[in-house]
């Protein structure tokens, strides 16, 4: 973080804060290549610092996002970090320090089944259908730094097409007929496209972004914000293979979660549970095309154990929501788990 940037942050909290008043300690981000620092005063107020990456005009939008996205979050009452406030010059964004505990944190140290964290999780869902419901209120989509909405664009090319550029043809290299494939992802998104896409998407709901501070579940990074559909945001917790929910545990957290949905809106159960599925298998295939990129390209390793299970997932996905049909994507899933996991074991032994 650049000594300006810590400056301009204290200018911005106020004439009690002031850089030789301050210590500064650097903060690690998963994926991402914005900056993030914590700011602790002398008399042991914190705040947390985020730069967008340097000369990267992309990242000033998506700071700028982030800033208007959750102010708007705020005035809905959804638990997220109070903003403390933001430089449109230099995307510079000063928000409240959470601490250092996430949800994932607290499955990898008690397991799923601990009474903790089954209440964090039944805490979580409940406070997302509120946030997606009361959070399209007055939405803004100018607001949006990447697209308005969840659309069949983003379907395609971030999604499906990201599955088989990142993964299948970068990172595995393998050959299929992509004419056909292509075809299965388009009738995919048609039928994903029939959900009621009016609710606030946060687009990256899943484990590592849920803080927990005070007992209290706190969402973070919700700068790719978006108006889409609700299961899209539930679909993206309950299969997250960073917590590797149980399969008991994610259906009464969909029951959970459908329940609140319903006092605050009506849906129809059963047509939700059939969006459920296809939208959860556009979300396996961002992620394990995010993988595979992260894995490769960013030359961050610590993502390549995420791709063998977030295949099977694909693999049940599929069984789930066309059992006859999809037999291109059936096989090039497929063959992809084929070759990860001949690697792996190459690696292990």
């Amino acid at each position: 973080m650049q000594p300006d940037f810590i400056e301009q942050s204290c200018q911005i909290l106020g004439d009690s804060w002031q850089p030789d008043r301050v210590t500064i300690s650097r903060l690690t981000p998963d994926g991402s290549l914005r900056r993030f620092c914590r700011l602790q005063h002398r008399n042991g107020s914190r705040v947390v610092v985020i730069a967008p990456p340097a000369e990267e005009s992309i990242g000033r939008r998506e700071a700028e996002a982030s800033w208007k996205i959750g102010r708007h979050l705020q005035a809905c009452s959804a638990p997220v970090p109070d903003l403390y406030g933001f430089s449109g010059q230099n995307g510079l964004l000063v928000c409240e320090d959470l601490g250092d505990i996430r949800l994932h944190d607290l499955v990898m140290q008690h397991g799923c089944a601990s009474e903790q964290v089954i209440a964090l999780y039944q805490q979580a869902v409940r406070e997302l259908a509120r946030m997606q419901v009361r959070g399209r209120e007055k939405f803004d989509c100018s607001w949006c730094w990447d697209t308005p909405c969840y659309d069949r664009s983003v379907m395609l090319e971030r999604e499906s097409g990201y599955f088989l550029q990142a993964l299948c043809k970068d990172f595995l290299r393998l050959s299929f007929a992509e004419d056909e494939i292509t075809q299965e992802f388009e009738d995919l998104a048609d039928r994903a496209l029939q959900a009621d896409a009016s609710f606030f998407l946060h687009r990256d709901f899943q484990s590592r972004n849920i803080m927990v501070h005070q007992g209290r579940v706190r969402f973070i990074d919700f700068q790719a914000g978006r108006l889409g559909p609700a299961a899209y945001d539930l679909a993206s917790l309950l299969i997250d293979p960073y917590a590797a929910l149980p399969e008991f545990l994610q259906k009464a957290l969909f029951d959970e979660y459908l329940a609140e949905l319903t006092t605050l809106v009506s849906y129809d159960p059963d047509r939700f549970r059939h969006e459920f599925i296809l939208l959860a298998v556009q979300r396996n295939l961002q992620m394990l095309g995010a993988f595979a990129f992260l894995s490769g390209q960013r030359a961050k390793p610590f993502f390549y154990q995420y791709i063998q299970p977030s295949l099977q997932s694909l693999q049940t996905l599929l069984a789930k929501a066309a059992p006859d049909g999809y037999p291109c994507l059936k096989a090039l899933t497929g063959q992809c788990l084929s070759v990860i996991n001949q690697h792996s074991k190459h690696i292990t032994s």
